[in-house]
């Protein structure tokens, strides 16, 4: 934006504005601006509101003034609402044309208060919008309020930096001091003095002497550097010589932040591909030849350490040659330097974008800004860059790394779905998508090998360099029954000992179990019958070491307080059984000896990385050695390529395969199998162990036997027997409210109105029914679940259902598409 200094250009925007229109318009709601003056309308525009209003999904209609004309579809603005007509933020989502008839005159249309400049979604994001608002049941003004970072939207980072260029009577101004010089040195002083030019102060003169030498046609400079050279302390010589008209001041609006490209880099990384196995060749040649050939889906499967980033690398390069943005989404905590590293360091003249949870929020409008400008190619993210702005017919090529990983799954509104909202952007970009796993979830290996949707390509063996870890399942009943002494024991003999070789010949270790704390079980030591459990919530309390003394947290409402010293019921002490990383980090101690020293073992879950950066740097201190064996969650269970790494340890296999969910075997098939690939990385190869209550289990013994395609045909024909996704298509209806009656009441009203709609014929609603923890922060929770033959016919439903009010609004109750946990 240009202008004189002290003009802001926004402040001409002012709060001018336009009126809503309702598409159902009541008598009983006022559609009129306050305001003593007529208002013309130059446009008419829908915009949807950042407010839960879901009476309304094509958007409200309002006016625009001619000081804000012409408006245009994804520009961000603000808008009168209601009858308080409170200031509102909304995006145009349409412009109408002047010969529609909406049934409403300008003179009771609100006007549009304002409009931001600096942000603008392409129209195909616009478009993915609406196709997530519909399919996922959320309003579309909340739609679009997720689609854009709050960075952004707040600005943060923006600055207005001032640049001065000369006008025609500046230079006129200048070649006077040149002549008056020149005419000083050939004459003398007494002679000059006739020919002097405007007068101007010290500071004045060296500011234009300062811009003498610039030729015409060079660039403005930035106020600050010119008022360094002219060695000037303050602006007000600059304002003067502006308000003359012998310079121009601009203000340009500009993100900063510190730029992270070159911390995420590796050292020692070269950007010459290494040669492709015949696996890898025909995978990059086959979905290759689809780059400029409109929407196809890809499945890549690849068993772990296959070299599926490589084939993404050398696709992007593909990608790029054409003239297109490439878009790879992984999951978050798989967003570590190692990942961005290999990236960056493979396209070196490339600006990529980098776009997660670890940057700070001038960064992420930095980054954000980059790609809406197109100058970033290639854009590296998690979930949400799903939606970032790459300009309209740039998108060349959508990847999304670790398809089947839960966390592309969005748990609040709007509760979409990250790998199927890349699948619905390559389709309106017209581009292919590669979807990439060594487990890939059940719903993409359907759609690969029994709906034929998506085109398989297998990497069914490592990259060279690389062995097959060998993985060994423990039945920790027996081994348990070996100890002699009382003491809880989480790592069995096999495991112990194999650790202790593995440090002693100056290896390194994984070790994974799924549950955070000290331990789960909180109870009497006389056996009165008392467990403690959470006050707000049907869940027990976990048992944590704090820095001082052991306190208790809920899991689900986060509620802590110090552990009890005696039971309540009976006055007897209070005992903590079971198991969690904390006590895991613990026994490691007595294992060698070389682990007792401090920083040699390092945990790594949600109590002890607040943030990406902590995982960052955590996974750095294992990568230089320093840190000899990692403990932690599913974090450490994907994206991790340590070459030292020679033992893979599952301390308990069994935390996640009998809980009441469909895909609790999926899940630990999955984490068993992705965290044994963490190993057998280096020249030394590797082994895992597995312990485990349920060694017969099927998950369990075909993840150890690195067989995905026995376990997928087993568990598909299990959920085909009893009508499971991805068989039929599956939507919840989860409501909340602090009386277990007046929950159970609504979720039966909810019920009720579903077997009313003709759309339910075909379909089949279960419930209301409560959910398996039924009462989360002192809100009981009943459910009732959808099952439709296909989506289109879910959506059907879904649509009726939103169009008769069946689904209570706002916190009472959450509309949850395609959910992945149900619990």
């Amino acid at each position: 934006m240009g202008g004189l200094f002290g003009n802001d250009p926004l402040e001409a925007l002012g709060a001018h504005g336009a009126r809503r229109r309702n598409a159902k318009s009541r008598s009983d709601a006022p559609r009129t601006m306050r305001t003593s003056a007529p208002i013309t309308i130059a446009q008419r525009v829908l915009v949807a509101v950042e407010r839960g209003v879901d009476a309304y999904p094509e958007g409200l209609t309002y006016g625009v003034t001619p000081e804000l004309a012409p408006l245009r579809a994804g520009q961000r603005v603000t808008v009168p609402l209601g009858r308080g007509d409170a200031t509102t933020h909304g995006w145009v989502v349409r412009v109408l044309e002047s010969a529609e008839n909406t049934g409403i005159s300008d003179t009771k249309l609100k006007a549009v208060h304002s409009v931001d400049d600096t942000v603008a979604l392409p129209a195909q994001v616009m478009e993915l919008a609406r196709w997530m608002s519909a399919y996922y049941a959320c309003p579309l003004g909340v739609a679009l309020a997720g689609v854009l970072p709050a960075a952004v939207k707040k600005g943060v980072g923006r600055v207005d930096r001032t640049f001065v260029s000369l006008t025609q009577r500046g230079r006129d101004v200048i070649a006077q001091l040149q002549a008056a010089a020149q005419q000083r040195a050939r004459r003398g002083k007494k002679d000059a003095a006739a020919a002097q030019p405007p007068r101007f102060s010290p500071a004045q003169k060296r500011l234009l002497e300062a811009l003498i030498d610039r030729p015409a046609d060079a660039d403005a400079i930035e106020s600050a550097e010119l008022l360094a050279a002219a060695t000037v302390a303050t602006k007000s010589p600059l304002h003067s010589l502006a308000t003359l008209g012998l310079l121009e001041l601009t203000t340009r609006s500009h993100v900063e932040a510190d730029w992270l490209e070159q911390a995420a880099r590796l050292e020692n990384r070269t950007p010459t591909p290494p040669a492709l196995t015949p696996d890898q060749q025909r995978a990059v040649s086959a979905i290759g030849s689809t780059i400029s050939g409109g929407f196809s889906q890809h499945l890549l499967f690849g068993v772990t350490g296959s070299g599926k980033t490589e084939v993404y690398l050398q696709l992007m390069q593909q990608c790029l040659d054409a003239g297109r943005t490439a878009l790879l989404l992984v999951p978050e905590i798989s967003l570590t330097p190692q990942t961005a590293g290999r990236v960056l360091d493979r396209f070196p003249n490339e600006r990529v974008a980098i776009l997660h949870s670890a940057l700070t929020a001038a960064q992420r409008n930095q980054q954000w800004m980059l790609v809406a400008e197109g100058k970033a190619r290639v854009v590296v993210g998690a979930r949400s860059a799903v939606f970032a702005p790459i300009p309209d017919d740039q998108l060349g090529l959508v990847l999304v790394d670790e398809e089947h990983d839960q966390s592309y799954k969005q748990d609040q509104a709007p509760r979409y779905h990250g790998r199927d909202l890349a699948i619905r952007r390559a389709q309106i970009a017209a581009c292919p998508i590669v979807l990439g796993s060594a487990t890939p979830s059940l719903e993409s290996w359907f759609n690969a090998t029994e709906r034929g949707t998506s085109v398989l390509h297998r990497l069914p063996t490592r990259a060279p360099g690389l062995t097959t870890p060998k993985v060994e399942i423990i039945d920790f009943s027996a081994d348990v029954r070996r100890f002699r002494d009382r003491r809880v024991h989480l790592l069995g003999e096999r495991l112990a000992e194999s650790l202790a070789r593995v440090v002693s010949e100056d290896g390194q270790a994984i070790l994974l179990l799924n549950r955070r704390g000290y331990a789960n079980w909180i109870s009497c030591s006389a056996r009165c019958g008392w467990m403690m459990r959470c006050e707000h919530c049907d869940a027990g309390m976990v048992c944590h070491e704090g820095p001082r003394a052991r306190f208790v947290r809920c899991h689900h409402c986060l509620t802590e307080q110090r552990l009890p010293e005696k039971c309540p019921d009976c006055a007897a002490s209070v005992t903590v059984f079971g198991l969690g990383t904390q006590r895991v980090e613990e026994e490691l101690v007595r294992v060698h000896p070389a682990l007792a020293v401090p920083g040699a073992v390092l945990r790594v879950d949600g109590d002890s990385m607040r943030g990406s950066r902590d995982l960052h740097d955590a996974l750095g201190r294992f990568a230089t050695g320093e840190v000899r064996v990692l403990v932690g969650t599913q974090m450490i269970a994907k994206g991790l390529d340590f070459p030292n790494v020679r033992l893979v340890g599952v301390v308990n296999a069994d935390t996640a395969i009998n809980l009441p969910d469909f895909r609790a075997a999926e899940r630990t098939f999955q984490l068993v199998n992705q965290v044994a690939g963490r190993c057998g990385r280096g020249s030394s190869g590797g082994r895992a162990i597995v312990q485990t209550f349920q060694p017969d289990a099927a998950a369990i013994r075909l993840a150890a036997a690195h067989n995905f395609e026995g376990f997928a045909a087993q568990e598909l024909a299990a959920r085909k027997q009893f009508g499971l996704p991805p068989y039929r298509r599956m939507a919840r209806v989860v409501v909340r409210h602090a009386s277990e009656t007046a929950a159970r009441d609504e979720a039966k009203r909810v019920r009720d109105a579903l077997d009313r709609l003709p759309e339910c014929k075909g379909c089949e609603v279960r419930g209301p029914h409560a959910c398996p923890i039924t009462r989360v922060s002192d809100r009981f929770r009943m459910q009732v679940e959808m099952f439709a033959p296909d989506a289109a016919a879910l959506q059907r439903l879904i649509t009726a259902a939103r169009n008769a009010g069946a689904f209570p609004g706002g916190e009472l109750a959450a509309v949850d598409v395609d959910p992945v946990a149900l619990l």
